[in-house]
């Protein structure tokens, strides 16, 4: 019988994630199994919320990581937060924030929005505007706009919501492990991110921190959480304490990998980690410029690991990326929605954002466009 694993090649990963995958995270998801609630796994576990506390810059005690891809990340903050007529602002400038719209109102929160041209940040000025006219539950906002490669101004908007009551909600998906965050600072109450970005392990986990003010709101509930598989009052007790419940069975190798994907991170160090992304998505937009191509997205609201590059007139996008992947065995990404059959969008997330990768990239697209 033919085995279909045979055939996976080896595809460099520069598209809106996932990325690439260190070999020591791959050697780390090889390791033997244990049990869910063996002594050495909790000493794992401790170790995980541990290094996310670090790389957060928080000192939230419910730092953890929910079981599932980071859209289970995104219910879980809102499906934890929400009930029934609650009054919620979703700040819109791409397709993540429209998903956060739509998971608030199938939740049958009160929604309003704000939304901004896609491929621009969001503006704080008609957001100080939004909440003085109105008190919410929860502001929430993406911080990395994975479908434009616009960072949004995060920390001044939490300066707005300082000393309020509102709940302010961040999505940092793309952005955790490959830009500053500092949670606590920026007045960051509840936060979710993935694996399969800036993190560099495969997708399959969501890391999530909520602040003392979220828990609170969570206690404080008048109704019980509506799904059981992301109900924290309940995973919380998995996730603390000298025993642990359980809860459901933890994916435990992705476990390991997300330890060891941390791990490499901390010991590069942080900062480190930020000014690679940085350096070599500089790098990426001086040859693209090179070449005769423009970005999406004004210098000082782009991403440094997601970067949109403006498709030329008259040029097949799909026909490159088709190319790119079958000659090249190089991955990027499509626009989505507005930006469709316009961009492209080239990720430089993690392990992916290297020297050598921008420049076979670079390569390829220019024998490919010629």
């Amino acid at each position: 019988m033919e085995n279909l694993l045979d055939g996976i090649e080896d595809i460099l990963l520069m598209g809106p994630g996932p990325s690439c995958v260190h070999d020591k995270v791959y050697e780390a998801l090889g390791k033997k199994s244990i049990g869910h609630l063996d002594p050495y796994f909790i000493r794992i576990m401790d170790a995980i919320k541990a290094n996310l506390r670090t790389l957060l810059k928080t000192e939230n005690t419910l730092t953890i990581p929910m079981s599932g891809t980071g859209s289970s990340g995104m219910e879980a903050c809102f499906v934890n937060l929400i009930e029934e007529d609650d009054p919620v602002l979703v700040l819109i400038n791409g397709v993540f924030g429209m998903r956060m719209q739509d998971v608030a109102q199938r939740l049958r929160a009160n929604v309003d929005t704000l939304e901004f041209d896609w491929g621009t940040p969001v503006v704080v000025d008609q957001v100080k505007k939004k909440i003085s006219e109105k008190q919410y539950k929860i502001v929430a906002v993406v911080h990395a706009e994975t479908s434009t490669g616009v960072k949004n101004p995060v920390a001044e908007i939490g300066a707005l919501l300082k000393g309020s009551e509102t709940i302010y909600l961040v999505d940092a998906v793309t952005s955790l492990g490959g830009v500053e965050i500092a949670m606590d600072a920026w007045g960051i109450d509840a936060l979710y991110s993935g694996t399969q970005k800036c993190l560099s392990c495969p997708p399959g986990l969501a890391p999530l921190s909520f602040s003392d003010k979220a828990v609170a709101a969570l206690e404080s509930r008048k109704t019980k959480v509506p799904n059981w598989y992301l109900d924290l009052s309940m995973i919380m007790k998995y996730w603390k304490g000298a025993t642990r419940a359980y809860h459901h069975t933890a994916p435990i190798n992705m476990h390991y990998g997300l330890y060891q994907a941390l791990l490499l991170i901390l010991e590069e160090g942080p900062d480190n980690v930020y000014q690679r992304h940085m350096t070599y998505h500089n790098a990426l937009v001086q040859g693209l410029e090179d070449m005769g191509l423009s970005m999406l997205v004004a210098p000082d609201s782009r991403l440094p690991m997601l970067n949109s590059v403006n498709v030329p007139e008259g040029v097949d996008e799909a026909a490159v990326r088709s190319t790119l992947l079958k000659q090249y065995k190089i991955e990027i990404g499509a626009g989505l929605g507005p930006l469709a059959g316009k961009i492209w969008r080239v990720g430089l997330m993690g392990h992916t954002a290297r020297q050598e990768n921008v420049t076979r990239l670079l390569a390829a697209l220019k024998s490919t466009l010629s």
